[in-house]
């Protein structure tokens, strides 16, 4: 494969690579790419591997290896190595009162021909009193296992 990002670590980023493999403490990504910038090092002094070399030798491919270095060449030792932030937010259908409102449905009796509450009969009726527009059953079972509760 053509070598476009030439992989040239300072001494300091290979020292800082070198001390996370020894540590061990990453997660497996996080290492398999320090050790895929180590041998992609084209300093002095560094491995110099090619793709073929460092896919054989990690189990990747050289799409991941490209991915790496192009990384690095771009965004420094960070992007490369560590994973990306997620970007997503996420909005929470039930604030503290309706949380609040669904653990005392969840403790009172339950409707008629009932014998317990169920995850969808709880959501239903929360929708029924205009506690929330809209809600899922399983919103609903996260929310009771926070708070240690089951619908029975």
């Amino acid at each position: 494969m053509n070598q476009k990002y030439i992989v040239k670590l300072s001494q300091s980023d290979r020292e800082r690579l070198e001390k996370m493999l020894a540590s061990g403490r990453e997660d497996v990504r996080t290492l398999t790419r320090a050790r895929i910038l180590l041998k992609s090092d084209a300093s002095e002094g560094g491995a110099k591997w090619s793709y073929a070399q460092i896919c054989e030798a990690f189990d990747v491919t050289e799409v991941t290896v490209s991915k790496v270095r192009k990384a690095y060449v771009e965004q420094g030792l960070e992007a490369a190595v560590m994973r990306k932030k997620s970007m997503r937010e996420y909005v929470k259908r039930l604030d503290g009162k309706a949380e609040a409102h669904l653990v005392a449905l969840a403790c009172g009796t339950p409707p008629e021909g009932h014998n317990r509450w169920t995850l969808r009969l709880l959501q239903e009726r929360l929708v029924a009193l205009e506690v929330v527009e809209s809600v899922s059953h399983e919103t609903v079972r996260q929310t009771l296992k926070k708070m240690n509760l089951s619908p029975g």
